[in-house]
C-alpha cells in the first residue's frame, strides 16, 4: 500500500501530513514575499531591505526606502493577494463543479474585468483618470458576474453556471477582438495587448487598497465552503442530505470569486494557468480532500506568483517580461505533463 492510502487511511497520519504541507508552504511563501523585497534592477541587500522596512532614518539607505516601500512593497503584496486569489479561487471551482479543468476564468468574471479595461483603455478613459483602468475592470467583473447568474438562474446546476459562463467569456472575448480591430490609435492597441498580458509592474498603494477590500472578503467567503466541497465530493444529492445549502454555497462560490478575481483582474490584468495547474499539483498531497485544497491552493497561488514577478524581474531586466506571459510558459508545461500522465494511467 502506498503512503497516500495509509495516509488516507489513518486520519492522524493525514492531519499531520496536512499541517506539515501548510508549515512548507507558508515558509515558501514567505520566501517568495521576501525575495520579491530583495530582487529587481537596483541589487539592495537583505540587511538593506530590513533597514529600509523597518527603520528607514538613516540617510544612507532614504534610496533604498523608495524602492524597497513604495516600489516593491506594494507590488509584493499585491503579488500575495492576487496569487492567493486565483489559487484558491480554482481549487473552490474545481470543488464545486467537480471538474479538474476548472478554473478562475471559466465563469465569466476575468474575461468581464479585462473587457472593462480594454474600454477604458480604447476611450481615452485612462488618459483623463489615473484610476479608470482598475474601476473599469471591476465595473466589468460586476457586470459579468451579473450576466451569468441571470443565465444560470437561482436554481440553476454547475452545468448551467458552466455555460453561462462559458457564452460571457466568449462574447467579452469577441468585442475585445473587436476593440483591437477597430482600434485608430495604434498605442492604445498597444497598450491593451499589453494589459491583456498581465503585469504587477508600476503597481503601488492605491491599487492596494483598491483591490484588498474586495479580495479579502472573497478569499473568506471561499474558504467558508470548505465543508460543502467536501459534501459535495458525494454528488448533490449526497451534499444535500448531509444538510449543505446547495443555494447559499453556489452564492458564496460566485460572490466570492467576483469579488476576488474581478479585482485581481483589473488592477493586474489577466494572469492565467496559476488557478488551473496549483489544485492539479496539490491535490495528491492532501488527500483529495476538497476542504483541504482551498487553503493549500491559497498558499501555493501566492507562491508561484510572487516567484513568477521575481522571475520576470531577474531573467529580463531591461525590457521586463509580461507575468501572465511567463505564468502561462511555466503552466502550460505542467498542464502537459498532467495529461500525459493520466493518459498513462488510463492505458
Amino acid at each position: 500500500m502506498t503512503d497516500a492510502a495509509l495516509a488516507t487511511n489513518n486520519p492522524a497520519r493525514t492531519r499531520v501530513t496536512y499541517a506539515r504541507l501548510l508549515i512548507g508552504l507558508s515558509l515558501l511563501v514567505a520566501i517568495a514575499f521576501a525575495a520579491s523585497l530583495s530582487f529587481g534592477p537596483a541589487r539592495i541587500g537583505v540587511g538593506t531591505v530590513l533597514q529600509a522596512l523597518f527603520l528607514g532614518t538613516d540617510a544612507e539607505v532614504q534610496s533604498a526606502v523608495l524602492i524597497v516601500r513604495e516600489i516593491r512593497l506594494p507590488r509584493a503584496v499585491l503579488g500575495l493577494l492576487i496569487g492567493a486569489t486565483l489559487g484558491l479561487a480554482g481549487a473552490a471551482l474545481q470543488g464545486y463543479l467537480r471538474n479538474p479543468l476548472a478554473e478562475p476564468g471559466l465563469i465569466g468574471v476575468s474575461a468581464g474585468a479585462a473587457l472593462g479595461g480594454v474600454i477604458a483603455i480604447n476611450s481615452g478613459l485612462t488618459s483623463a483618470f489615473a484610476l479608470a483602468l482598475p474601476l473599469s475592470g471591476l465595473a466589468g467583473a460586476l457586470c459579468a458576474v451579473l450576466i451569468v447568474q441571470s443565465l444560470a438562474g437561482l436554481h440553476g446546476g454547475p452545468l448551467t453556471l458552466i455555460l453561462a459562463g462559458v457564452a460571457v467569456t466568449s462574447f467579452a472575448g469577441a468585442l475585445m477582438s473587436l476593440a483591437l480591430n477597430l482600434s485608430p490609435n495604434p498605442f492604445a492597441a498597444l497598450e491593451i495587448v499589453f494589459w491583456m498580458l498581465g503585469s504587477l509592474a508600476d503597481r503601488s498603494f492605491v491599487h492596494v487598497q483598491l483591490a484588498a477590500p474586495l479580495i479579502l472578503p472573497g478569499l473568506v467567503m471561499m474558504l467558508a465552503l470548505g465543508r460543502s466541497l467536501d459534501a459535495l465530493s458525494l454528488g448533490e444529492d449526497g451534499a444535500a442530505n448531509l444538510g449543505v445549502n446547495l443555494g447559499l454555497a453556489r452564492t458564496l462560490l460566485i460572490v466570492g470569486v467576483a469579488l476576488s478575481v474581478g479585482a485581481s483582474t483589473s488592477v493586474a490584468g489577466s494572469i492565467g494557468f496559476v488557478g488551473l495547474v496549483v489544485p492539479h499539483i496539490l491535490r495528491p498531497l492532501v488527500g483529495q480532500r476538497p476542504s483541504h485544497l482551498l487553503v493549500a491552493s491559497m498558499l501555493g497561488g501566492a507562491a508561484l506568483v510572487l516567484f513568477a514577478d521575481v522571475a520576470v524581474r531577474v531573467l529580463t531586466p531591461g525590457t521586463e517580461l509580461k507575468l501572465g506571459v511567463l505564468t502561462a510558459l511555466i503552466g502550460a508545461p505542467l498542464f502537459f505533463h498532467l495529461v500525459l500522465k493520466t493518459r498513462r494511467r488510463l492505458i
